[in-house]
């Protein structure tokens, strides 16, 4: 099960100073990819040694966000250590970004502007759902679900779950993987400069090369 990796790489000359702009970059080309599903799907990694996949939904300076049940496995783990990993894994194009960071909760009001642009069903999921909990039977669940449509009818106001919404990862680094031939892959890692007086100074970035 082997595979010959291509000839484009990484050029440190022609890479930006700090990572978000690459990272928007390899983003847009993937979304741009027909046989990547989900370019935005990342692997979050927590400290209990569990992984799950969750959406990327907005990218700033400050760092790669997602929302969850705050009751559930990974926001209780994310509680009791907030470094946490994520993994970008574009396959397609031989391509994958992996970050190491902290978690921390994005404000309610970022979270409320984000549940109130949820596709119709969504809302009605996150109050349903009590996230990482048994549940006897898929039936329970569907039962949930029709009481809650009941206590929000459709085309009324959902509102937010106080057990519901959003992390922000800080990133400490982030690594950029490009496969190449023979497996002398090029991997370029971005370290977060913790000696900058300023730390929203995003440019203050550290880029080194590592062995494949």
């Amino acid at each position: 099960m082997r595979r010959s990796y291509g000839d484009i790489g990484l050029v440190e000359e022609n890479l930006p100073d700090n990572p978000f702009a690459l990272f928007r970059q390899w983003l847009t080309e993937a979304s741009a990819n027909a046989h990547i599903v989900e370019p935005n799907a990342m692997v979050l990694s927590t400290g209990d040694l569990t992984s799950r996949t969750v959406l990327l939904k907005d990218l700033t300076e400050a760092g790669f966000s997602f929302f969850t049940n705050y009751n559930s496995r990974k926001a209780h783990a994310i509680k009791m250590d907030a470094r946490v990993s994520l993994l970008f894994p574009w396959y397609v194009m031989e391509r994958q970004v992996s970050i190491t960071g902290k978690a921390m909760r994005l404000s309610e009001n970022v979270s409320d502007q984000y549940f109130a642009s949820r596709p119709s069903g969504s809302p009605i999921g996150a109050w349903a759902s009590a996230q990482s909990e048994v549940l006897a039977s898929r039936t329970e669940l569907e039962t949930q679900v029709e009481e809650y449509k009941k206590r929000f009818p459709e085309g009324g106001a959902v509102p937010r779950p106080p057990h519901w919404g959003g992390f922000v990862v800080s990133p400490e680094s982030v690594e950029f993987w490009q496969g190449r031939y023979s497996r002398l892959h090029d991997r370029i890692r971005y370290i977060k400069d913790e000696n900058s007086q300023n730390k929203q100074d995003v440019s203050r970035w550290n880029r080194i090369r590592l062995n494949p």
